[in-house]
């Protein structure tokens, strides 16, 4: 086997360990991440799991990427190219929705990022830190286009961007829990009036 083609089947079978972590996290949490469960589910041995990461925690810091790669992928991108400001950030909350409402395939438990935060919210070390990164990461992107709403003039001239990206995170945290825990099928559409109120351009 060539030293090129023996790399590209490594990363072949890294991702398809990340891929699995990242949907066994979002139901059972990063702790939930077992060598055993994962060398079960992809037919390798424990020891071939944990040789392409060398710790679970490194394992665990790697399903965090992917998540974030994931969630980039779904609800940033596809707006990214829009112009910055209230048009932008209703894309970007539109897509969010779409996320947590139909990503479930990738996501079966729900929003990665939403179980972390509550797994590792009082737990110091690395994982709590990379979590925290993350979030405070995703509320500059809002807070930007918020900021610029309002310079804009697309929203209220009293709005306060952090009040209200305070609020947005909020909302979709309420969301996922609607409709993970609550099986609300109403869910996406309350939230979507809420946005409409939240995001209301002053009157012209």
């Amino acid at each position: 086997m060539s030293p090129r083609k023996s790399a590209a089947e490594a990363r072949r079978t890294r991702e398809r360990i990340v891929g699995r972590s990242v949907a066994i996290a979002s139901v059972d949490g990063l702790d939930g991440l077992t060598l055993g469960r994962l060398a079960a589910d992809l037919e390798m041995s424990k020891a071939g799991v944990l040789g392409h990461f060398g710790t679970k925690e490194a394992l665990q810091l790697a399903a965090l990427a992917e998540a974030s790669a994931i969630y980039t992928r779904l609800v940033w991108e596809p707006a990214a190219d829009l112009p910055p400001g209230l048009t932008r950030l209703r894309a970007v909350c539109e897509y969010w929705v779409d996320y947590l409402e139909t990503a479930r395939d990738i996501f079966p438990g729900g929003c990665l990022f939403t179980t972390a935060s509550v797994e590792f919210d009082a737990r110091p070390g690395p994982l709590h830190d990379a979590v925290r990164r993350l979030q405070l990461r995703w509320r500059r992107v809002l807070l930007t286009d918020l900021t610029t709403a309002v310079a804009n003039g697309e929203l209220p001239a009293d709005t306060d961007p952090e009040q209200l990206c305070f609020e947005l995170v909020g909302l979709y945290l309420g969301l996922n829990q609607s409709i993970q825990l609550l099986a609300d099928p109403h869910a996406p559409a309350r939230t979507r009036r809420a946005l409409d109120r939240l995001l209301t351009p002053p009157p012209r």
